[in-house]
């Protein structure tokens, strides 16, 4: 463990400065939390209007997650992620003082702030890393991502109790942080003009295993998310209190934050597809052991075995795609990944609440198979590509990110991401 944190301490600067921002605005990320309950106390909207509003919000995120790496390929991704940041942050200090008519748009175009976010910030610490490094980069992102969501919902708790507005103030203040950081540390990228031979649909033709992958991340996604869909109303039904359930998801945010990053560079020198397969596996056991057995010891062994699955599966994923991108394109891949595994917080819902309600006992075995049947195709793609000579590893851009992320290693104290020019942003 000792020689872990050693390399932890060995990142850029200006990347633990990102990380440690992206801590403080998960932190304080409640707005959309508690979104629903505001307006329906705070705004006297009736649970079917905050609902639409709610949707309204989710269809700009998904819309956010799809485009915003398209932003940060053609304007580069430091400047479409302090863009995002910023429109967030006035779309959280807007929604206490936009009239009821509009909170609807207003709540959709926060989505679409807020879900652009995601694909450049990932894509700018996946370029900042070595092609060997970089499951660990985005691992150690996605843990102080989970650190600050421990610490947020006990807050804005607390803060709702008092004056619901704190929470989007609150919000905003946190992603305004964020915002500082990446315009005042990270390095500002020269500009570099990539022609582009194909666009970005005939470069995914080129390898179709990307696309196994993220059709596989919708279908996992969507049953992953029955731990929080319909695994509350099976405790309920279980007589477990709702306490027993909010502890099972703290305990799992803990486990990631602790072991994740160093089980990714465990796993670093294993084929990325057979790790991401091997937690779709982990997944689907999870899910057959709640079908099985239907109560909290069955939640705990479901949450725990997920869990790894999760560990292995998602940092893995994120980055071999980013591997996989053309260059110049690793803003539109990372968008199409960010996409596709938010898919099912629309889709877990819908499907597993209809199945909850009418074949319950059929719908966590059916999620398990579904897992397992990801988990083969995507190891058949894998293989296929394997025999075509498609890479399975690394992408066209790893020679650049290797020359430009080679400090990390060793060497200058400041590894860039591909294309800095080596200035430190003057925040201007």
């Amino acid at each position: 463990m000792t020689a872990y944190w050693r390399r932890v301490a060995e990142l850029p600067g200006w990347l633990k400065a990102v990380m440690l921002g992206q801590l403080v605005s998960s932190a304080g990320a409640l707005a959309w939390l508690y979104l629903t309950l505001y307006l329906v106390e705070d705004r006297g909207m009736s649970p079917q209007q905050a609902g639409f509003a709610a949707a309204a919000y989710g269809v700009g995120l998904l819309g956010g997650n799809l485009g915003g790496g398209w932003i940060g390929d053609r304007f580069g991704l430091r400047a479409a992620a302090v863009g995002s940041q910023v429109s967030w942050a006035v779309a959280c200090l807007a929604m206490p003082i936009v009239p009821t008519t509009g909170l609807a748009v207003l709540a959709a175009v926060a989505g679409l702030c807020g879900g652009a976010s995601r694909p450049n910030l990932s894509a700018l610490v996946a370029t900042a890393m070595p092609a060997h490094r970089r499951r660990e980069g985005i691992a150690l992102s996605r843990s102080a991502s989970n650190a600050g969501f421990t610490i947020g919902p006990p807050l804005g708790g607390l803060l709702a109790a008092y004056d619901f507005s704190l929470v989007f103030v609150i919000d905003a203040a946190t992603s305004l942080v964020l915002a500082v950081v990446v315009w005042r540390w990270v390095p500002r990228a020269s500009r570099v003009v990539v022609r582009q031979a194909s666009g970005l649909w005939s470069a995914l033709r080129q390898d179709r295993s990307i696309l196994v992958l993220l059709a596989a991340i919708v279908v996992v996604d969507t049953v992953y998310r029955q731990l929080f869909a319909t695994m509350p109303l099976l405790l309920r039904d279980a007589g477990s209190p709702a306490v027993a359930y909010g502890v099972l998801i703290g305990l799992s945010s803990v486990v990631i934050v602790l072991l994740e990053a160093p089980l990714a560079v465990r796993l670093g020198g294993h084929r990325a597809l057979r790790v991401v397969a091997v937690g779709f596996v982990f997944v689907g056991i999870g899910l057959a052991a709640l079908g099985v057995w239907p109560a909290l010891g069955g939640a705990a062994l479901a949450v725990a075995v997920i869990t790894c699955g999760e560990m292995l599966y998602k940092p893995t994923a994120t980055a071999h795609v980013a591997d996989a991108a053309p260059e110049g394109m690793v803003g539109r891949y990372s968008s199409l990944y960010a996409a596709a595994s938010i898919s099912g917080m629309f889709l877990a819902p819908a499907l597993g609440g209809t199945a909850y309600e009418h074949v319950p006992d059929l719908l966590y075995p059916a999620a398990a198979v579904l897992a397992f049947a990801a988990a083969a195709a995507v190891l058949v793609a894998g293989r296929a590509a394997g025999r075509t000579g498609v890479s399975l590893a690394v992408g066209p851009e790893v020679a650049a990110v290797k020359d430009a992320g080679a400090a990390i290693g060793g060497g200058e104290p400041d590894g860039l991401p591909s294309g800095s020019t080596g200035r430190p942003s003057s925040g201007s």
